[in-house]
């Protein structure tokens, strides 16, 4: 702990306000992009499935996701543009000397979210004025440009882990920058599977919780039933390949960044047979407390045999390692990771399960109630996923090649805890704001499911079909709704 405190010593008194500040904008922006780059893919998958089969209730649930889409999306812009913003004016010192580098890949993520708005603005303008196929692959780039986004961040973040791509000039300044290899670092193809997956993985247990939670509430009707089941089949199917790809990144960090391995994995001294811990916490002397010890499984996971030498925190300055309380932060976000990651792998069994001997969704309440959580977990997942990348690649911005105290802004330190607190209150408000539009359509719809005549007058265009002229009139008896058309599919409610 002494050396930790000697090293914050030395630090600007600008670099914990400013780190706070990075790390609560991405924290809360993260919680969105699962959302923005897998739920286009999610629900043109639901939309797909209704022109198909002529599904009413399918093409339904996909107009329903679409619109949340579109809100997530409206948000989406508000927190990532606050951290394109935060890069300039808290870290002016390594985009002043790293952007032509490191600003490809936000060049990119530019063009995918102005390629993205304008496609989600088709899809959502389509619904009533578009032949039903004609919309439909209208919409199919609009998946392919959320990965584009998630493409130029996670290039610019692998960037950061394994800089390379530029010579330096007589000032350390880079020069000559080649496109190709700043982009595609020895990180970003492992990064990228790695996060593409994740997200999703996420979505579709997120919105498959939702279902489960009707489920639970006694809604056992087919509109339920099917939003719960493509959603989580998606997830499902993943999980095992994300468990694989997570182990696939781990090893290309133990190669190419191996004091961040040894940070996540506890490991003070360069040796073989190192265990494995479990949580637990690394003390200065190096010991660790707590948590449960496997012996020589850290050096097998590294390199499939206990002989496997495994680089420790010590083999560096301390000046140029994470502190204890990092290396702390960073192991136990990397075992949240990965226990989640188990967990969910338990899950998708269960349910792979039940459809092998019964071809049918698990009866169980328990499964339900798991399903339900599966989606906040993964959540955290999310969080833990970028604290293991971020905090374990201190005291580097850009690594081994530019220290985060170098970056930092020269603002007055108590200027950036204002900031702060005024961020925390407008982006209460703004996630306030998303979740009372998020409950108020849901109480729309739960109303023009439920066939309360007074209410659902009130909403008229959810009431009628997907597909046909938006002044369709609303049918007064029961009965099949009308089409519009050979070219057009009902979707009336289930």
């Amino acid at each position: 702990m002494l050396s930790t405190a000697a090293l914050l010593a030395n630090t600007p008194d600008q670099l914990l306000p400013a780190r706070e500040l990075m790390a609560f904008t991405l924290a809360s922006h993260i919680l969105l992009v699962p959302f923005g780059v897998a739920l286009p893919f999610i629900t043109l998958l639901m939309h797909h499935r209704g022109l198909r089969h002529g599904d009413a209730v399918a093409l339904k649930l996909a107009r329903r996701w679409s619109a949340v889409m579109a809100v997530q999306f409206a948000i989406g812009i508000i927190t990532g543009t606050m951290l394109s913003f935060e890069f300039g004016l808290l870290w002016p010192g390594m985009m002043g000397r790293w952007g032509d580098v490191f600003g490809l890949g936000f060049g990119i993520e530019a063009w995918a979210f102005f390629l993205e708005a304008v496609l989600i603005a088709i899809y959502l303008y389509g619904w009533r004025r578009l032949k039903p196929w004609t919309h439909f692959w209208l919409a199919v780039p609009l998946p392919l440009a959320a990965l584009m986004g998630a493409f130029g961040i996670i290039a610019a973040n692998s960037w950061m882990n394994t800089p390379q791509g530029f010579s330096l000039d007589a000032q350390g300044k880079p020069i000559n920058v080649n496109v190709q290899q700043a982009i595609f670092t020895p990180m970003f193809g492992p990064e990228y599977w790695h996060f593409v997956v994740a997200m999703l993985l996420t979505a579709g247990y997120v919105v498959a919780g939702v279902y489960a939670v009707g489920w639970l509430r006694g809604r056992r009707d087919r509109y339920h039933r099917l939003g719960f089941t493509v959603p989580f089949t998606v997830a499902a199917i993943l999980t095992p390949i994300q468990f694989m790809l997570g182990d696939s990144a781990a090893r290309a960090v133990f190669h190419k960044q191996p004091i961040k391995f040894a940070a996540t994995e506890l490991v003070w001294k360069t040796d073989t047979h190192v265990p494995e811990y479990m949580f637990g916490k690394l003390n200065s002397d190096g010991s660790v407390t707590g948590g449960l010890k496997i012996p020589q499984l850290d050096s097998i996971l590294a390199g499939f045999k206990p002989s496997t030498q495994v680089t420790g925190l010590t083999s560096v300055p301390a000046t140029d390692r994470p502190t204890i309380v990092q290396a702390t932060i960073a192991h136990w976000a990397f075992d949240i990771m990965v226990t989640v990651g188990s967990l969910l792998i338990l899950l998708a069994l269960w349910y792979a399960w039940s459809w092998w001997r019964h071809r049918d969704n698990p009866g169980n309440r328990w499964f339900y109630r798991c399903a339900a959580l599966a989606g906040a977990a993964c959540l955290l997942t999310v969080e833990c996923g970028w604290i293991t990348t971020e905090v374990g690649r201190q005291p580097w911005i850009v690594y081994q090649r530019m220290r985060v105290s170098e970056a930092v802004t020269d603002t007055v330190a108590g200027s950036l805890w204002a900031v702060l607190g005024i961020v925390i209150v407008v982006y209460a408000a703004v996630f306030g704001a998303f979740l009372t539009v998020v409950l108020k359509m849901r109480t729309r719809w739960r109303i023009a499911d439920e066939g309360y005549a007074p209410a659902r007058a009130e909403f008229l265009p959810e009431t009628d079909t997907p597909y046909g002229p938006r002044s369709e009139p609303e049918p007064t008896t029961t009965g099949a709704a009308p089409t519009g058309g050979s070219d057009h599919t009902a979707g009336g409610a289930s």
